[in-house]
């Protein structure tokens, strides 16, 4: 599919319909991929990408990028175009100057699986059906595509487009996703427990603010965290309390804008899952007040900023899944 999207991106670019293209080009290694704005052929040929590694979600670069004067190229996963349309609900986009084209998605690979696995020092990677076949500086090594696919991809929500100017390849269907069984395991442990769980996991943040960086539902220019009168804003965390409170207020804060994208975990340096936090807040949400997905329209309230009479109060008394 790779030199479909760039045949695509030069003839947009060179009709005049789109003044830059927002893709994927590798970084140092094959699999270190970065988020990258292309503006003319020669840089296409030379640089863009879209293979297994391709796992980023490139809505976000579209709050800034769409203010550019021109009109912007993006191409958009399934799971992106639900971060594109909720983006696009909060008047972050300017959708005018977006050419959206919605690409098929099979899944993407996850490097520390593919580690684990046995392939250390990857030169490169093919995809040979339901294998990947990858290139190490100690030979090749071919593993099964899905013992390597990311969790969100494992887990995947959807491969329907909720939103595009133009469709490459073909359009897919909402999935009956088993993305909140490990919720639902966490749910069954004792408070105990899931303090131990937590705790675990958290104290591992180093306060690198990557995951609120990528996050395409973190869109404030001016963040709590980054005010040195909040008495939060320091990286080093004081207290084990602290350790906890920057993730806790941030899973508060994206609460009923989630779309589970997932990418708060792919980019954490300590591998904590903190999708799970977000995924915690989108099941409750569901089980009080209705099934709701984020970004699947661009017109549907999201539960934290409706209300209706009917609304249950959690804190004093209400049944799952109903309104009492």
């Amino acid at each position: 599919m790779q030199e479909q999207l760039i045949a695509k991106a030069k003839e947009l670019l060179a009709n005049g319909s789109v003044n830059r293209v927002v893709g994927w080009k590798r970084g140092e290694f094959t699999y270190d991929i970065t988020p990258a704005v292309f503006t003319n052929a020669e840089e296409l040929d030379s640089a863009f990408v879209y293979d297994i590694w391709c796992g980023h979600n490139l809505s976000k670069y579209l709050v800034d990028i769409s203010k550019l004067e021109g009109k912007t190229l993006v191409f958009l996963k399934p799971c992106d175009t639900y971060s594109f349309s909720q983006l696009l609900k909060e008047h972050r986009i300017v959708r005018e100057n977006v050419y959206a084209v919605g690409i098929e998605c099979e899944g993407k690979a996850d490097i520390n699986k593919v580690r684990a696995l046995g392939a250390e020092s990857v030169l490169s990677a093919k995809e040979d059906g339901d294998k990947l076949v990858i290139e190490t500086l100690n030979g090749e090594v071919t593993l099964n595509k899905a013992d390597v696919l990311a969790e969100r991809c494992i887990n995947c929500k959807s491969k329907k487009h909720v939103i595009y100017d133009e469709l490459i390849g073909e359009d897919g269907e909402v999935l009956d996703s088993h993305r909140f069984d490990q919720v639902a395991e966490l749910e069954a442990m004792t408070s105990e427990e899931r303090f131990a769980f937590w705790q675990k996991e958290l104290s591992r943040c180093i306060r690198c603010n990557a995951c609120r960086n990528v996050c395409p539902a973190c869109t404030c220019e001016n963040c709590v965290f980054d005010n040195p009168e909040s008495m939060i804003s320091q990286k080093a965390a004081v207290t084990s309390f602290e350790e906890s409170n920057y993730h806790i207020i941030r899973a508060f804060h994206v609460t009923g804008r989630c779309t589970d994208c997932g990418e708060c975990s792919r980019v954490c340096p300590q591998n904590i899952p903190l999708h799970l936090l977000n995924r915690k807040f989108i099941k409750d949400a569901n089980e009080l007040y209705g099934e709701y997905q984020a970004g699947a329209d661009v017109d549907r309230k999201y539960p934290i900023t409706d209300f209706s009479f009917d609304d249950p109060e959690p804190s004093i008394v209400y049944t799952r899944g109903g309104n009492k």
